[in-house]
């Protein structure tokens, strides 16, 4: 079984006919040993790049700028599928008009670079009561992140707490 970051080169391959595509992109079925000669007579090696297909796709080139070019590309890869981080603000039921514009602050700019935000509404004792100042409280803090967030999970009871996660909206 080939590793998924190891390509069989050259001798390496054991299908007895190939798909060939060569750096001009044209391709042909082929016979090994023909294939290989034509990588050889170009100076080039001839890499398994599909060997699920039927038959196996190989492509003529040079096998270490190839690996160079892979390792580029999952690099780059690795690097857009970063975690993405949830962050966490915490509300009362009854949270003052300052604050809640302090923490939809955080909030916004917690969007803006991508993470998703976990707004949950704490109930404690007899605030249990309050749920629909609880609600209210997520209410305005989607109404006020509107431009900027999605609402990617909608105001639920988690036990003594209410909670909704916001994603960031598609940049335009």
């Amino acid at each position: 079984m080939v590793k998924p970051d190891k390509f069989r080169v050259n001798e390496e391959i054991r299908a007895p006919r190939v798909r060939v595509v060569d750096p001009e992109g044209q391709h042909g079925i082929y016979d090994l040993k023909t294939a290989l000669e034509m990588a050889r007579q170009r100076g080039l090696d001839l890499v398994e790049i599909a060997p699920h297909a039927d038959p196996p796709v190989c492509k003529i080139v040079d096998y270490g700028k190839f690996r160079y070019e892979q390792q580029k590309k999952e690099k780059e890869a690795r690097r857009k599928q970063q975690a993405q981080q949830i962050k966490e603000i915490r509300f009362r039921p009854h949270t003052d008009t300052h604050d809640f514009e302090f923490k939809a602050k955080h909030a916004r700019q917690f969007l803006e670079d991508g993470n998703k935000v976990k707004a949950w509404v704490q109930f404690r004792g007899r605030d249990i009561i309050y749920q629909e100042a609880g609600l209210e409280v997520l209410q305005r803090l989607i109404n006020a992140l509107q431009d900027v967030a999605k609402v990617d999970q909608p105001p639920h009871m988690e036990g003594r707490r209410m909670t909704l996660i916001l994603a960031p909206a598609k940049k335009k």
